[in-house]
């Protein structure tokens, strides 16, 4: 089309997309400078206030379901004592796989645990994110030849903006023992984790456990490598739907965990409670939410105040307005680190696992989210929403509408970053 315009006409169409191309750019490197800004700043003020708090300390409670039990945890000093104890108990492998494993008092506890496993000739298999695990020392992350280590590369030979297979972290916490027991949900392994960060993780054992295992061995074929050894894949014959993973899989450019949160919104009819540690819902998340309010649904969202990424706050406040003007009532976790990935619905439906209701998690890292549909875990994970709300305070309309205006700049300049976080 433009051939068809005088030379003139195609010189000034020329320089008009060179200058969009600028403008775009600048606006870009805009965004990003504020927010490095707003990263370095956050971070100086962390050093001069630091004063970790402790999380509040929860009982684990094990619910039957269908024949399995089902053990929800929100303590992580609790749930890392039976991890290792399910670990020091295996007789035939370990598979364990950890978004974040630090090189603390926490993370030698699990460095030793699989290291006695592997002498007295269970088959460990770990696996490791390159990326998340940069600034842990290198020396931590080796082990002796019987251990077998996927280290997730930070970088894979095809970059993600040609072939958007090759993209996305794993971002999964799993740990499955013998097949008897199965570990999944928002906790990774590390010290802070322990005591001063609210997360939710369960076990389950029984015909559920597949499930898990299942995830880990697809992932581990897939992107062992030639040196590690081939996990037995083995299919199962029961179609039960009682426990069931949701498993996205940018290799195969599977997205479920979405499509599982849709689906369960699309039903509800009483409520839906949520509890993130990271809320920035896309546009069919956000219409779904939306929409379950106006036809009189009671939808809550817990998230932390201050979490530990400020960027992602700033940006998951940007939809504050438009959540609160549609009925979403949004209550502030107080003094710690809400890190968990949960919501029920109707207390007849829950989903507990290692996906964000954000843009990374939602269509761009491995996750896995266990989806369970029983009234008594429902309303055991409704329990754990109402102790939360104890340590929350509401955000009114009124109080949000009443922030500065360079907020409101803030906010609105960096929504496009949430792609990135």
């Amino acid at each position: 089309m433009s051939r068809l315009l005088p030379r003139k006409y195609r010189r000034l169409l020329r320089r008009g997309r060179r200058w969009a191309m600028a403008g775009a750019g600048a606006v870009v490197a805009g965004q990003l400078t504020l927010a490095a800004g707003i990263t370095a700043a956050d971070a100086l003020r962390k050093r001069r206030d630091h004063e970790e708090r402790d999380a509040p300390v929860q009982d684990p409670t094990t619910i039957e379901v269908n024949g399995a039990e089902v053990t929800t945890y929100t303590y992580g000093r609790y749930l890392y004592d039976d991890m290792i104890a399910a670990i020091d108990g295996a007789r035939d492998y370990v598979y364990l796989a950890s978004y974040i494993w630090k090189g603390d008092d926490v993370g030698q506890d699990f460095k030793e645990a699989v290291l006695r496993a592997a002498e007295r000739g269970v088959l460990v298999c770990l696996v490791f994110d390159g990326f998340a695990n940069l600034v842990v020392p290198r020396e931590f992350q080796r082990f002796p030849e019987g251990v077998h280590v996927l280290h997730f590369p930070v970088l894979r030979t095809t970059l993600p903006i040609i072939d958007f297979r090759a993209s996305g972290r794993d971002h999964r916490k799993i740990l499955v023992v013998d097949g008897r027991e199965g570990f999944v949900g928002g906790y990774n392994i590390g010290s802070l984790y322990a005591t001063s960060w609210r997360d939710t993780h369960v076990r389950v054992t029984g015909r559920a456990v597949w499930e898990l295992q299942n995830a880990f061995v697809d992932f581990w074929n897939r992107h062992r490598g030639a040196r590690r050894p081939v996990l037995p894949d083995t299919g199962t014959p029961d179609w039960e739907t009682t426990v069931r993973a949701a498993r996205n899989e940018p290799s195969r450019a599977s997205y479920p965990v979405r499509a599982l949160y849709l689906e369960a919104i699309d039903r509800a009819v009483q409520r839906i409670w949520i509890t993130q540690g990271y809320f920035i819902p896309d546009k069919e998340i956000l219409h779904g939410l939306l929409t379950a309010a106006a036809r009189g649904v009671d939808v809550r969202v817990v998230m932390p105040e201050r979490s530990n990424h400020v960027v992602a706050d700033v940006v998951a406040r940007s939809y504050y307005t438009t959540l609160l003007e549609g009925g979403v009532r949004l209550f502030l976790y107080q003094d710690v680190m809400v890190h968990a990935k949960t919501m029920t619905v109707d207390g007849e439906w829950a989903t507990i696992g290692t996906a964000n209701i954000d843009r990374l998690s939602m269509l761009g890292n491995y996750e896995i989210n266990l989806e369970i549909v029983d009234r008594a875990q429902a309303a055991q994970m409704e329990q754990i929403f109402r102790t939360d709300l104890g340590y929350c305070r509401e955000l009114t309309l009124g109080e949000w509408e009443e922030r500065g205006l360079h907020h409101r700049v803030v906010e609105r300049f960096l929504q496009p970053l949430q792609v990135l976080v």
